[in-house]
């Protein structure tokens, strides 16, 4: 009797784990509130991470999620990455539809296989297997199931439960195992709103976490990177592509990188040395030295993306890139240390995270991070000079939205340090408009501007130098889009690079620029610089309001009346202040034929809370409202 009660309790067992199992595979066990704002439904990812030695790691993953509806479809993310030092073990999904029957089954060697690099890559060892699956109806599930082994054990892949917006969790769990004399270094971050469970015992850490809800992006918010939920993980021993290292500290990590990395790799030809002290020795100062050798690289070189050697982290030697002319992110700054080296001017190699979003390397997490690398010039009791060397445009020091206002690591021969790149403030980034327009009798409009940019203003337009006239002709039909009819008379535009300033002269034409209603007319003042964008509006905000640079528009335009009409009635000078910003109109009557409209917009940059944002967006509707203000004439 025992024994048959103990053979139904297993018995029973095995049927609920089949069962529990087999019902992730439908769409109709999704709890409701999993599938509200979500265009997927991770159901489970199980990730295990096997850390044998310093130079051996196993990485199995087996994830299963729900595509609701063609939104989600990218959120398969069914594929993995391998080279010559990642091998791979497994790789298998089965498709199932909405009723949890499996429909398809694609193995290792039916995924599609191509070289992992972009077309602006000259070479590299780093493919990709991934599944190409067009569905036949939604909801459909994918159960993804991989494993490798890779003798690099510098990356450990984090524990990101999430980090796509319209995704949602109901369970995943991330379990890393290593042998003792392997140290593990963990940090946590962005797991205030959920339940992470933590178990760790020697030699073994697991993380879970269950019923995630989707989220949808908001508009001038931080950055996804910021915000996902995330463990990221490191060995404090470690190996990449066959060379041991042990790092706790950002100053071990930069101390790795300069002496095993770079530090053999400035082998300048002898007659380039010379060159280089030749082409600077009549230069008043280091920085001197440094403008014009960057000119020297701009022209002498181009950007190509290379991605081997170790782990794509050592760049190419000093000799290759002075020889063949071109390299990437890190063999391009290597060179420009090189001849900085030769001219005897003290630079660093940098590792960043560039992109729009500004994020920062962990300053207390010491790890692999980064995707870009640029060069730094320090300077004694003044700010530091940043040198972007993948480009053959932008000016002496000067590095853009690409790489500003955020932490990196600065690597010296005595070990690495976190710096902070260049913070472009709001009175850095300027646009000032002087202009003139005149209407005639019927309403047209004939315009002159001059426009003069810097700063992160600058950065938004200096591209505009390489434009053919026909796509620059649509270029400002487009930024004047609130005028019908525009026609381009003249372009003109200068890319100061000495002073950093983008400066335009042009001119159109418009007909019916102002509305004709028997013996007057409608004219509305801000002809050149309207504001246009009025952020969306959130009835439940979720997500901090961030403003990451601000800007100061400067407008002054001359006006000269048509003949036959005079000013009847005119729009009160206008102020506005707060936390966000300010803004400014004036409109003088210069005499009974010219009005100067005068305009200034400043925004400020800035963190706030998700209560402020209402705010913030009724900011931008008054500015749009004020800058579609009207002067009425009449006919005289």
């Amino acid at each position: 009797m025992i024994l048959k009660r103990i053979m139904n309790a297993i018995i029973v067992f095995i049927t609920f784990s089949v069962y529990s199992q087999e019902n992730l595979y439908t769409s109709l066990t999704i709890p409701k509130h999993l599938k509200e704002k979500a265009n997927s439904v991770i159901r489970s990812n199980e990730i295990h991470i096997l850390i044998k030695s310093s130079s051996e790691m196993h990485v199995s993953n087996k994830r299963i999620i729900t595509i609701l509806n063609k939104g989600g479809r990218d959120d398969v993310n069914a594929f993995i990455h391998y080279d010559n030092n990642v091998k791979i073990k497994v790789l298998e999904v089965k498709i199932y539809d909405n009723f949890g029957k499996e429909i398809k089954k694609i193995k290792k060697n039916d995924f599609k296989d191509v070289s992992a690099v972009s077309g602006g890559t000259l070479y590299s060892d780093s493919r990709v297997k991934y599944l190409e699956y067009t569905p036949i109806g939604y909801p459909y599930t994918v159960d993804f199931t991989s494993e490798i082994v890779t003798k690099n054990t510098a990356f450990i892949r984090p524990f990101m439960p999430v980090d796509e917006y319209f995704v949602s969790v109901e369970k995943s769990r991330y379990t890393i195992e290593f042998p003792n004399e392997i140290t593990i270094r963990t940090k946590e971050k962005n797991f205030n709103s959920l339940d992470l469970k933590k178990e760790e015992t020697p030699g073994k850490i697991t993380y879970k976490v269950e019923n995630i809800p989707a989220s949808k992006p908001e508009a001038y918010s931080p950055g996804v990177a910021n915000l996902a939920p995330a463990v990221l993980v490191a060995a404090k021993q470690f190996t990449l592509e066959g060379v041991h290292t042990e790092v706790e500290d950002w100053n071990d990590f930069g101390k790795w990188m300069y002496h095993d990395l770079i530090k053999n790799t400035y082998d300048l030809p002898a007659a380039t040395v010379s060159m280089i002290q030749d082409l600077v020795k009549d230069e008043p100062n280091d920085i001197a030295k440094a403008r014009k050798i960057y000119k020297y690289v701009q022209d002498k070189t181009r950007y190509i993306s290379v991605q081997v050697g170790i782990g794509g982290w050592k760049p190419f030697n000093a000799s290759e890139v002075d020889k063949l002319g071109y390299g990437d992110c890190k063999a391009l700054t290597n060179y420009t240390m090189s001849l900085l080296k030769a001219a005897g001017v003290k630079s660093n190699y940098s590792v960043v995270y560039a992109g729009g979003s500004q994020r920062s390397l962990e300053k207390d997490f010491a790890a692999m991070q980064g995707n870009h690398v640029i060069l730094n010039i320090p300077q004694e009791n003044k700010e530091d000079i940043w040198l972007e060397c993948t480009s053959q445009k932008l000016p002496f020091g000067f590095i853009g939205d690409f790489t500003d206002d955020r932490d990196v690591l600065v690597i010296t021969p005595e070990g690495g340090e976190i710096r902070h790149t260049k913070k472009y403030k709001t009175e850095d980034n300027i646009q000032r408009i002087n202009g003139h327009y005149s209407i005639s009798n019927d309403g047209a409009i004939q315009v002159k501007a001059h426009i003069n940019s810097k700063g992160i203003q600058y950065d938004d337009k200096y591209r505009l130098e390489t434009e053919t006239e026909r796509d620059l002709d649509k270029h400002y039909k487009k930024r004047w889009k609130y005028i019908n009819t525009v026609k381009i008379n003249s372009m003109n535009i200068t890319n100061d690079k000495e002073t950093v300033e983008f400066i335009e002269d042009v001119s159109f034409q418009a007909t019916k620029y102002s509305k004709i209603l028997g013996d007057r007319m409608l004219l509305t003042l801000n002809a050149l610089n309207r504001n246009t964008n009025i952020p969306d509006r959130y009835r439940n905000r979720k997500l901090p309001l961030k403003i990451r640079r601000g800007f100061i528009d400067i407008d002054e335009v001359e006006i000269t009346l048509p003949q036959d009409y005079k000013v009847e009635s005119k729009p009160n000078d206008k102020t506005i202040e707060n936390k966000f910003g300010s803004y400014k109109t004036e409109l003088v009557v210069k005499d009974e034929n010219t009005l100067v409209y005068k305009r200034k917009f400043v925004v400020k940059d800035g963190e706030f809370p998700k209560e402020d944002y209402e705010a913030f967006r009724n900011f931008y509707k008054e500015v749009n409202k004020q800058d579609n203000a009207k002067v009425a004439l009449i006919k005289k």
